[in-house]
C-alpha cells in the first residue's frame, strides 16, 4: 500500500517538475524585448560617446552591452525612421518619405500607417506577445492610424510631432495625449509619464513576454526641462521651439531626463529578475538639429550628411551580447528582422523586408558584409539623397531648394564628409549616382498610396 502510494506521488511529482522545466524553458526561448527611440538625438551629445552631456546610465548599458559606431537612422526626419521601424522597410515603400504634418492644410497630415503594412507590433501580437507603446507615434492622426490598429495593445503617448512637454499640446494648439484611441488629461512631464507607464507595463506583465516600444519625445523641442512651466495652451500663441532663452540648457536637461528614465526601466527589469531574459536596444531616430551635437559628422537633422543619420545606438542583453563595439554598417530597418528572428517568429513576413537580420552582429559581433543602403527624404527634396557602399557614400545634396552635382567620400578616412572625390573616381561615382536614380524609381514604383485630402 505504502510502495503504490510511494510510487502515485512520485508520478505526480515528476509530472510536476517537467511542466515546471517545460515552462521555464519556453519562457526562456521567449526573451522580452525593449526598444527605445530619443528623438533628434545627436551623434555627439552622449558621454559613451564623447560627448557633452553627462549620460551615465546610457553608459552602463554601453559599457555592458554592445556600442554601434556605425548605425543610421533610415530617415533623417521623425515619421520616415519610425515608418523604417515599425515595417523592416524603407519608409518610401509605405508612403511614408516626409514628416507627418501636425497642419491641417499639409497633405501629410492626411497620411499615415496604411493597414496594407506588416508591423512590428502585428508580427509579436502573431507570436503571442503583449505589446505597448509609450511615447510617440507620429505615424498617421486620423483613428485608423493610431497604434492600436496597428499591432499595440497598450498606448499612451501622442500621435504629432512633438506636444508640450508639460501641457501635452501640440504645435497646432491641439491636445495630444492618447489612452489607447481616446485623449485624456494626465498631468506630468512627459519623459516621466513615459517612464511611469513603462514601468508599470513591466510590472503588470513580468510573467509573460512581451515587446514594450518608448519612443521618447527628448530632446526634440520645445526646449523644456522637468522644472519648466507649460508654455502651450490649446489655440494660444506660442513659440513652437519653446521661449526659453537658454536652449542648451533645456536640451541637456532633457537628456538627462531620458538617461535617468531609461535607468528607472533597467532597475525594473533587474527588480524582477527581467534583465537576464530582455534585449534592450536603444538608438535615435535621426542626428540632433542645431541645438545637438553630431560630432564629429557633418550636416545635421533634416539633411543626407552623416550628421543627418549617423546616430547613436546601444544593444543590451547580460549573457548574450558580450560587451564591445561594432562597425558594422545597420540601420533602423534592421531592427525588425533582427528581433524577430532573437524570438525564434514563426509566421513569415507578410512583405519583403529591405532591412538585414543582424543578430551575428549582436551575439558574435560580426559584419554584416557588403550591403547598400539609401536615403531620401522626399518632397521638394525626392530626387536627392544618398547610398553608402562599404566604405563608400555617394551625395546628392539638397540645399536652399536647388540639387546640387554628386559627392563621393570615402568615409573610411574622412568621417567628416570633408574631402570630394567624384572627379577622382568619376566611374565609381556614376555607377553610384545610376543606382540611386534605379532607387528612386523603384521607391516611387512600389510606395503604398497615401489619401489626398479631401475637396473643401
Amino acid at each position: 500500500m505504502s510502495t503504490s502510494i510511494s510510487g502515485k506521488y512520485s508520478s505526480i511529482f515528476a509530472i510536476f517538475v517537467c511542466a515546471w522545466f517545460c515552462a521555464y524553458f519556453a519562457a526562456a526561448k521567449s526573451p522580452n524585448i525593449v526598444i527605445i527611440m530619443a528623438d533628434d538625438l545627436g551623434y555627439g551629445d552622449l558621454s559613451s560617446y564623447g560627448g557633452w552631456i553627462d549620460t551615465p546610465h546610457l553608459d552602463a548599458l554601453a559599457a555592458s552591452g554592445l556600442r554601434f559606431t556605425d548605425f543610421h537612422s533610415s530617415g533623417n526626419v521623425c515619421s520616415p525612421t519610425r515608418a523604417a521601424l515599425m515595417t523592416g522597410r524603407y519608409p518610401h515603400r509605405a508612403g511614408l518619405s516626409q514628416v507627418v504634418y501636425a497642419a491641417v492644410r499639409r497633405p501629410e497630415y492626411f497620411h499615415g500607417m496604411q493597414d496594407v503594412e506588416w508591423t512590428l507590433g502585428e508580427a509579436f501580437q502573431a507570436e503571442d506577445y503583449t505589446t505597448a507603446l509609450f511615447g510617440k507615434w507620429h505615424l498617421g492622426y486620423h483613428p485608423e492610424f493610431n497604434p492600436t490598429r496597428h499591432g499595440f495593445d497598450h498606448f499612451r503617448g501622442f500621435v504629432s510631432g512633438n506636444i508640450d512637454y508639460r501641457s501635452h499640446i501640440d504645435s497646432q494648439g491641439r491636445k495630444d495625449w492618447w489612452h489607447d484611441d481616446t485623449l485624456v488629461e494626465e498631468p506630468g512631464y512627459l519623459t516621466e509619464l513615459i517612464t511611469k507607464h513603462a514601468v508599470s507595463f513591466i510590472e503588470s506583465h513580468k510573467e509573460s513576454p512581451f515587446l514594450l516600444y518608448l519612443p521618447h519625445h527628448a530632446p526634440h523641442y520645445p526646449f523644456q526641462g522637468p522644472k519648466d512651466p507649460a508654455e502651450r495652451t490649446v489655440d494660444g500663441e506660442f513659440e513652437h521651439i519653446g521661449s526659453e532663452p537658454d536652449k542648451k540648457r533645456a536640451y541637456r536637461e532633457m537628456v538627462e531626463s531620458m538617461d535617468q528614465s531609461i535607468g528607472n526601466v533597467m532597475d525594473t527589469l533587474r527588480k524582477h529578475s527581467l534583465h537576464e531574459n530582455t534585449l534592450v536596444w536603444f538608438m535615435s531616430d535621426n542626428g540632433a538639429a542645431r541645438w545637438g551635437s553630431n560630432t564629429p559628422l557633418n550636416g545635421s537633422k533634416g539633411t543626407d550628411w552623416e550628421g543627418g543619420h549617423r546616430v547613436p545606438a546601444i544593444a543590451y542583453w547580460p549573457g548574450q551580447i558580450e560587451p564591445g563595439v561594432t562597425d558594422a554598417l545597420i540601420c533602423t530597418m534592421d531592427v525588425m528582422p533582427t528581433v524577430l528572428n532573437v524570438i525564434d517568429a514563426k509566421e513569415s513576413p507578410k512583405r519583403r523586408f529591405d532591412g538585414l537580420d543582424v543578430t551575428s552582429t549582436l551575439f558574435q559581433n560580426a559584419q554584416v558584409g557588403s550591403r547598400e543602403i539609401y536615403w531620401n527624404r522626399g518632397g521638394n527634396a525626392r530626387r536627392g539623397g544618398a547610398v553608402r557602399e562599404d566604405q563608400w557614400k555617394l551625395l546628392v545634396a539638397f540645399e536652399q531648394r536647388t540639387l546640387l552635382p554628386p559627392k563621393l567620400f570615402d568615409l573610411s578616412t574622412d568621417l567628416g564628409e570633408q574631402n570630394d572625390l567624384s572627379k577622382r573616381h568619376p566611374e565609381r561615382t556614376s555607377e553610384m549616382k545610376a543606382k540611386l536614380d534605379a532607387w528612386l524609381v523603384e521607391m516611387d514604383r512600389t510606395a503604398t498610396p497615401q489619401p489626398e485630402p479631401p475637396n473643401e
